[in-house]
């Protein structure tokens, strides 16, 4: 490639990019509070009761504390499953209750096509309880990993009891906050 060609194709790129960001692209990873400020107007937030609104936001943040956790987990949960099973592991390693209600699960939720999806992969349309048994029923695949299934199965469901009090506008005390992290913290320690 020629000094002219190999200039032209970089300023090209330049120019791109420039003309995609004047249209406001987001980055998946960029939220900022312009974003922030704006979404809350888009729902309304400002016109709710300001107390209740302070208790979900710090509620907002536990939640996203879980929702990594559980993400991160079922990312973990199909990236070892995939390494040692290969691609069919989904109908080789998982129980046939699972896979039907996940399977039943997307196949209602496909039928809604105005809202966006859960997920891009079948693990998504598990409930959070479901990766221990997952994790149980492969656990010769997890054991170098985990510590103990007892283990693993206390943190997940601890999580899962205190995200279903969040989704269910409840309020969890500190106590329940801070062994929240803890066992984010030492599932990421054990785990990675």
């Amino acid at each position: 490639m020629s000094q002219d060609a190999l200039y032209s194709f970089v300023f090209k790129g330049m120019l791109t990019n420039e003309a995609l960001d004047k249209t406001d692209r987001l980055k998946k990873t960029k939220f900022n509070s312009e974003h922030f400020q704006a979404l809350q107007t888009t729902l309304g937030i400002d016109e709710l009761d300001a107390e209740l609104v302070l208790q979900a936001q710090k509620m907002a943040v536990v939640y996203t504390a879980i929702n990594a956790f559980e993400n991160s987990a079922r990312r973990f949960i199909s990236k070892k499953m995939l390494e040692t099973k290969g691609e069919d592991w989904w109908n080789l390693c998982v129980s046939e209750k699972i896979r039907s209600k996940a399977e039943s699960r997307k196949e209602e939720e496909s039928k809604i096509r105005w809202h966006t999806p859960r997920g891009d992969t079948i693990i998504n349309y598990t409930e959070f309880g479901d990766l221990i048994s997952i994790i149980r029923q492969n656990w010769a695949d997890f054991e170098p990993h985990i510590i103990s299934i007892e283990w693993a199965e206390q943190i997940i469901k601890t999580l899962e009891r205190s995200r279903n009090v969040i989704m269910h506008s409840g309020e969890l005390v500190n106590q329940d906050i801070e062994r929240i992290g803890m066992y984010i913290r030492d599932w990421i320690n054990q785990v990675g």
